[in-house]
């Protein structure tokens, strides 16, 4: 039976899924993510992190012909060379027919549309609104990485609120909650710096800080609801662009989905807040799936309005064939 692998790779976590006559074979399975493929050695980071995810699927149930392995990849939107090139390496490292590799945002938003147009606001570690118009318009906002945008993402707030902590620290800044729970997350702030940078993903680090942000937010910490308001007032900015520079004028639908949506009200109210400004009618409606998702559609669909931006690879040989070892006939009692 014909099997596709759907692979959500992100700056925290690599996830993947084998899928099998429509349904998923096995649960995700989940390893520690990848910088992003514009990184230096972005794309040899994404490749060991694919197979470290994809391979154990393949080994626990073998599918007879694994058509396409598609992966959502954080960085593919700025390095598109780099997306082509790991699609290319991928074909070499898995026993598969073909390799699509796209952006983790166009996954997202393929997933939470199920494959139609509108504006998806992808927030993770990173952060980026993807827009599809009916006319085939594309609209990308933000998703710069963590230095130079993704504004209100995980990294962001994470950062943010490690730079408030040590304000606090200093006596620059005001007092907050803040100080306390870095100190608890990470240790002696004099180590701060060093602690951050431990793992190699920087940006990872920083956003394991962001639901501490939120909590001291709910709680009424001054300075932690300033970071939450000023992520979402950027969020929803870039929302509002991607709506803006995409075609049509009817009613938009919008979506937001990632893993910075489980930080709740304290950020998702003052986005629906920021949002009710545009000038065109926007439709807030849930997610109808998730980057998985969105990697599956877009395995098996090469006319979704999403295909201009996959780096598509295909075998140019068959796959070698193993033989079937011999039946020995049983001994005649």
């Amino acid at each position: 039976m014909t099997a596709a692998v759907a692979v959500d790779l992100g700056k925290t976590g690599c996830r993947a899924v084998l899928w099998s006559g429509g349904q998923p074979a096995h649960d995700v399975h989940e390893v520690p993510g990848a910088p992003g493929l514009a990184a230096d050695n972005g794309v040899a980071a994404a490749r060991a992190a694919v197979s470290a995810a994809v391979l154990p699927l393949l080994e626990q149930e073998p599918p007879q012909r694994l058509a396409t392995v598609c992966v959502g990849a954080a960085g593919a939107a700025a390095a598109p060379e780099a997306a082509r090139e790991l699609a290319t390496l991928l074909l070499d490292d898995l026993p598969t027919e073909e390799v699509a590799v796209t952006s983790d945002a166009v996954t997202a938003h393929a997933g939470a549309l199920g494959g139609r147009t509108g504006v998806v606001l992808a927030i993770g570690t990173g952060s980026v609104a993807i827009g599809i118009g009916d006319d085939g318009s594309y609209a990308r906002v933000d998703g710069w990485g963590p230095w130079l945008g993704d504004e209100g993402s995980g990294a962001w707030i994470g950062a943010a609120g490690l730079r408030a902590a040590l304000r606090a620290h200093d006596g620059r800044g005001p007092d907050t909650a803040l100080l306390a729970a870095a100190v608890e997350r990470f240790g002696d702030p004099d180590r701060m710096p060093s602690a951050v940078g431990r793992d190699g993903n920087p940006a990872r680090t920083a956003a394991s800080f962001a639901p501490d942000v939120a909590r001291a937010a709910a709680a009424g910490d001054a300075v932690a609801s300033a970071i939450v308001r000023d992520a979402a007032a950027a969020l929803g900015e870039a929302v509002l662009t991607a709506a803006r520079r995409i075609g049509g004028g009817d009613t938009l639908p919008v979506t937001v989905t990632g893993g910075l949506t489980g930080l709740g009200e304290p950020l998702l109210g003052p986005l629906r807040t920021a949002l009710t400004g545009s000038p065109r009618p926007l439709h807030l409606r849930p997610p109808l799936g998730d980057p998985l998702d969105g990697a599956r559609l877009l395995a098996l669909d090469a006319s979704a309005p999403h295909e201009a931006h996959v780096a598509r690879v295909r075998r140019t040989a068959p796959l070698p064939t193993v033989p079937t070892p011999p039946v020995t006939p049983a001994a005649d009692a």
